[in-house]
């Protein structure tokens, strides 16, 4: 076996090492610094609860109308909740789309509880007419 003058063959006493280089590209310091500190900042509060069963109300009937689940019961056996339990999440969807727009796009909660809950929204789920639903909404948003 030949070894090229480059790489010296390897001695079984050698100890590899390994070390770590960072290359600083003039004029981009800032701008990584910049992004790394956008990256570590927090949003200030957290997404309310209706806004995230609203979503998943949306997810589980995007996943029946594909197949991925054939229904609502194979639904709550797989999420582990009761099949009434996932009634109450898939109802959301009866909501006027400007109401389910609304809904998703609730302000992020400081701090205390969600301003408007799941239970709130059943009474307005409930009403048939759009009409009936937005002046529902109206007086619960308020």
């Amino acid at each position: 076996m030949t070894t090229s003058p480059r790489h010296p063959p390897l001695n079984a006493d050698a100890i590899p090492v390994t070390r770590t280089a960072r290359f600083i590209v003039r004029g981009r310091e800032r701008a990584a610094s910049a992004s790394e500190s956008v990256e570590q900042a927090a949003p200030p509060g957290r997404v309310p609860r209706i806004a995230r069963l609203m979503a998943l109300a949306i997810r589980f009937d995007s996943l029946i109308r594909t197949g991925a689940v054939s229904t609502q019961a194979e639904l709550a056996e797989v999420g582990h909740v009761t099949r009434a339990r996932v009634t109450q999440i898939m109802n959301l969807l009866h909501l006027a789309p400007d109401i389910q727009e609304a809904v998703l796009h609730l302000p992020l909660v400081a701090n205390g509880r969600d301003p408007i809950t799941e239970h709130d929204l059943r009474a307005v789920t409930s009403l048939v007419e759009w009409s009936a639903q937005r002046r529902a909404w109206l007086s619960l948003s308020r």
